[in-house]
């Protein structure tokens, strides 16, 4: 069973091609693997995107790490198809972690803290990254530097973030 974590941008360019290339790392990555695992916050962009691809794969396995409580973590999506596509991803969840919180904590740290379990419990991380430094504490660019510092095998699907 290889376990892919994802780590990536909520907002970013043609999701079709995103999606186009994404898969390809997932065909290399995971080729001859009948049980693969995915480890996901499920937000918006990158984590829907590549649980989704993970799941279409016969066998595979959806593990959710959550930074915040259900109900808290729920009010961070902007959309409510995005909110949607979420619940539906959730039904299809082995198993739903929430990270432990820690008094006074900001959101951001708590997103740190849950990336950082991804890295810490999977294989490969797969990146939908713009190769920028992050925007905040948790950010992408931060959770890639933790899984190399980490000797994780780190697999960058390069993107172009849109406004956000």
């Amino acid at each position: 069973m290889t376990r892919i974590g994802v780590s990536g941008h909520r907002h970013y360019d043609d999701e079709a091609a995103v999606a186009s290339m994404t898969d390809g790392v997932l065909r290399r990555v995971l080729d001859g693997d009948d049980t693969p695992s995915i480890l996901s916050s499920l937000a918006s962009g990158a984590d829907q995107l590549v649980a989704e691809l993970v799941l279409e794969r016969p066998g595979s396995v959806l593990d959710v790490v959550l930074p915040l409580p259900l109900d808290d973590y729920a009010t961070d999506f902007d959309t409510v198809a995005a909110r949607r596509r979420f619940d539906d991803l959730l039904l299809r969840a082995s198993s739903v972690t929430v990270i432990e919180q820690v008094p006074g904590e900001s959101r951001e740290s708590a997103y740190a803290r849950a990336g950082f379990a991804i890295v810490d419990a999977c294989d490969v991380l797969v990146a939908l990254w713009d190769g920028r430094p992050a925007r905040g504490e948790g950010g992408t660019a931060e959770v890639v530097q933790y899984a190399i510092g980490r000797d994780v095998m780190v697999e960058v699907v390069l993107v172009e973030r849109d406004a956000e």
